[in-house]
């Protein structure tokens, strides 16, 4: 099996968790930082490799990691956390020999704080999927009214604002998305949810998110809209979140609203860019 590093120029893999795609590379040992223009021109679609976001693995600062990354959104901003993106990268490291083949547990520093990963694998030990502690869930208002728009706003490390719909194909995720992520009430942008309870063990959503559109699907946003959820009384502590792109399983501590975040990831294929 080729691995990155068999390419000459930049080497990278395109990788999908749920069709929410990104290009990871490999900086460790590398002093240089990465910048947003890079990072969009990398992500354009037409004149770069095209992903909805770049991730770059780095040495850890923490002990307490394994590694940390640089996260950038397809537009150059930078994200806090991306719950598709860490399950890309856990699949990148077993994919790529960067940790060890009996190794399950691996610790990546975000701007969110470090996040712990189990990996699962399969017989022939590839990986298979992850499962990923994403932290506390933060409700930073139940009930915030923007465009006209009825929110319930959550914070996984990164800023959520969730509405409720009666049917998310109808939803005007691509007119209403845009202006709630940049209205005043958030000064750092926002993810936006549109979320439809099908029964208390199953939600169905659409997310346009900050600095990226709409995706086919955003792990954040299906952890920040299952605890929404759940605190309305909506749906159980364990949860299939189903996106565009496939769906991810939830489950919710009710004592403490900490989540963990069980899906997918592949590699769509790996080359090089010259720089």
């Amino acid at each position: 099996m080729l691995t990155v590093s068999d390419y000459r120029g930049r080497a990278f893999a395109k990788m999908q968790g749920l069709g929410n795609d990104f290009i990871v590379m490999n900086g460790c040992g590398e002093a240089r930082e990465w910048t947003s223009e890079e990072a969009r021109r990398l992500c354009d679609r037409h004149f770069g490799i095209g992903a909805d976001g770049l991730i770059v693995l780095h040495e850890a600062a923490d002990s307490a990691a394994d590694f940390s990354w640089q996260f950038f959104n397809s537009d150059g901003s930078v994200a806090e956390m991306c719950g598709n993106g860490i399950r890309c990268v856990a699949a990148f490291l077993v994919g790529n020999g960067l940790i060890a083949p009996d190794q399950d547990r691996v610790a990546i520093q975000t701007g969110a704080g470090i996040v712990s990963i189990r990996v699962l694998r399969d017989e022939s030990g590839s990986f298979e999927a992850a499962e990923v502690d994403m932290g506390r869930a933060v409700i930073t208002s139940e009930s915030l009214t923007v465009a006209g728009t009825e929110l319930f706003c959550v914070s996984m490390g990164n800023p959520h604002a969730i509405t409720f719909v009666a049917d998310v194909e109808a939803a005007p995720v691509t007119t209403l998305g845009p202006v709630i992520e940049c209205d005043a009430a958030f000064p750092d942008k926002t993810n936006v949810e549109f979320a439809q309870v099908t029964d208390r063990a199953t939600l169905r959503l659409r997310v346009w998110e900050r600095g990226a559109g709409e995706t086919l699907a955003c792990g954040t946003g299906a952890c920040a809209t299952a605890v929404a959820a759940y605190r309305k009384g909506l749906c159980d502590a364990r949860v299939t979140v189903r996106l565009p792109g496939g769906p991810l399983q939830i489950i919710i501590d009710p004592d403490t609203l900490n989540v963990m975040m069980t899906g997918p990831a592949q590699t769509v294929f790996i080359g090089s860019i010259l720089l």
